[in-house]
């Protein structure tokens, strides 16, 4: 991530400490993150590395996230209800939803979505979680 610039402003992102992202989390001070501080752009790492867990997303696009994991989150964890295991439960949403996207199965993850796909996430798993 380092050798990238932001996509939004082109400054070169920094490697922080969750108490930079979130000052009013002592709970995520240990985290890291790559932060693009002239337009507040970041995405957390890893646990234990400084790989980067998806694509640097700016306001909007990490609202956009947030809404696509809501909507689909609920879908991979009503299948653990079923007896497989959450690995199992989420693997298995993944293939569903790269399926329904028509992406491949390993470019499928909200992390790294823009937010048109994040949109489609939304509208694909809606009908089956109760959300428009």
């Amino acid at each position: 991530m380092t050798e990238r610039p932001c996509p939004y402003c082109s400054a070169q992102p920094a490697l922080v400490g969750g108490d930079v992202i979130y000052p009013h989390r002592p709970d995520l001070s240990g985290k890291r993150f790559w932060h693009c501080a002239p337009c507040q752009a970041w995405v957390g790492c890893h646990d234990g590395t400084t790989r980067p867990l998806g694509r640097l997303a700016n306001a909007e696009l990490r609202r956009c996230k947030e809404r696509a994991h809501a909507a689909f989150d609920l879908l991979w964890k009503r299948k653990m209800a079923t007896g497989v295991s959450k690995k199992q439960a989420r693997d298995a949403g993944y293939a569903w939803l790269a399926g329904q996207l028509g992406i491949a199965r390993e470019d499928c993850h909200i992390g790294m979505m823009d937010i048109e796909l994040c949109r489609r996430v939304v509208e694909i798993c809606a009908p089956y979680s109760g959300g428009k």
